[in-house]
């Protein structure tokens, strides 16, 4: 009977640890959506060190190229969320992004100020594998 009682509160407490436990983002993340400006391609890249998640996005948009940190990134499980600064003609422009990741995809609603929400859908982009080292 003690067994069975010790096997029970396992199971239960894994089950609940694996819930808490916060999804796997690091790496790099790749998106292309369209919005009011026309296409934009992402590639978000997130990093994780002692518990601290770190990122920055490079884009592509309206004949624009460049590269931002991330910033009040917060993983809770499987929901993120993060903020993303755009100079708009010389005016801040705070963009808002929420969302779940499922495996190897995020989706993100993208709030840009008070003019624009959109879906975004980032695939996890798997790095090549090594070449086979070479034959003697």
């Amino acid at each position: 009977m003690i067994h069975r009682k010790v096997l029970i509160l396992a199971a239960f407490t894994a089950a609940v640890l694996g819930r808490s436990q916060a999804a796997d983002i690091a790496g790099r993340w790749k998106a292309e959506f369209d919005t009011q400006i026309g296409v934009q391609k992402y590639v978000y890249e997130f990093k994780v060190e002692g518990g601290k998640v770190t990122g920055k996005a490079s884009f592509e948009r309206e004949n624009a190229k460049g590269t931002v940190d991330l910033k009040e990134i917060k993983l809770s499980g499987d929901d993120l969320s993060f903020t993303e600064s755009l100079d708009f003609d010389g005016q801040e422009v705070r963009i808002d992004y929420k969302g779940k990741v499922s495996g190897d995809e995020m989706k993100l609603t993208r709030q840009v100020g008070d003019f624009a929400t959109e879906e975004v859908v980032a695939k996890r982009a798997k790095e090549p594998a090594a070449p086979p080292p070479p034959a003697k």
